[in-house]
């Protein structure tokens, strides 16, 4: 039976809604060390562990990326960015906290980067990703956002790929599992109101605004190139990852 992982985000839905067998969900830190122990045989995780971690074939076609604001991935602050001394990051995902190093380096900003969980009220900044940023979103209108998406395409001109499918290596059907993916992935977005239906968790409206604007499931060229260009980054700002980067295709 395969052993498939997936993040537990308003934003993969589209791309396992329907999958007919077991599914584990979890934080994508966690799916990442399941995936490299071997207690997955497939996962949809940040793009940061391929970047780390490149023996795994990834499933062609398919991630979740932004072409501009993300809406999902920011920094909620009080003060001006260029006077935040700190930032609380989300630890769920090495990705989003990776790409913030990047584009505060293209700012020339280095607040202190923190890995801790305090109360909201004693937070100047914090790093929020996934629905616990959507919420904060809803119910805090008294903090500025900064969009980590919007910021990659003022910067870079190119998505930004926050999360891919990886097979591990060993696994034979490599293939057909892709394929099932891809297949899962284009039914879905093509029956997207039905989709939509399904999510309790937010409106309707929103969520297809969300699928619609703020997230991409393709894997295609200009992705690939914004992949290419976060490697280039994290290994400019001594962010720990493989010297060579080579998309295994399937």
């Amino acid at each position: 039976m395969l052993r498939i992982g997936c993040v537990k985000y308003l934003n993969a839905r589209p791309l396992i809604h329907g999958w007919s067998g077991a599914v584990d969900f979890d934080h994508p830190a966690a799916l990442c060390r399941k995936l490299e122990h071997g207690d997955l045989d497939v996962a949809l995780v940040s793009s940061l562990e391929f970047l780390r971690r490149p023996i795994y074939r990834i499933a062609d076609g398919i991630s979740i990326s932004s072409r501009g604001p993300v809406y999902s991935v920011i920094v909620a602050h009080r003060k001006e960015l260029s006077a935040v001394r700190q930032i609380d990051l989300d630890p769920a995902s090495e990705t989003s906290v990776a790409l913030l190093k990047c584009v505060l380096a293209e700012r020339g900003l280095n607040p202190q980067l923190v890995l801790r969980h305090r109360h909201l009220a004693d937070v100047t900044a914090r790093l929020l990703i996934g629905d616990q940023a959507i919420r904060f979103r809803q119910m805090h209108s008294n903090y500025r956002l900064w969009d980590l998406g919007e910021e990659w395409k003022n910067v870079v001109n190119l998505p930004f790929v926050f999360a891919l499918w990886l097979i591990r290596p060993e696994i034979d059907n490599a293939k057909e599992i892709a394929d099932a993916l891809r297949q899962l992935r284009h039914h879905n977005l093509k029956n997207l109101d039905d989709l939509v239906s399904t999510q309790s968790e937010v409106s309707p409206a929103f969520c297809r605004k969300y699928y619609r604007e703020h997230l991409f499931f393709d894997f295609g060229e200009r992705e690939k190139a914004g992949l290419r260009e976060f490697h280039r980054r994290c290994l400019l700002n001594k962010i720990e990852v493989a010297p060579d980067l080579q998309l295994n295709l399937v």
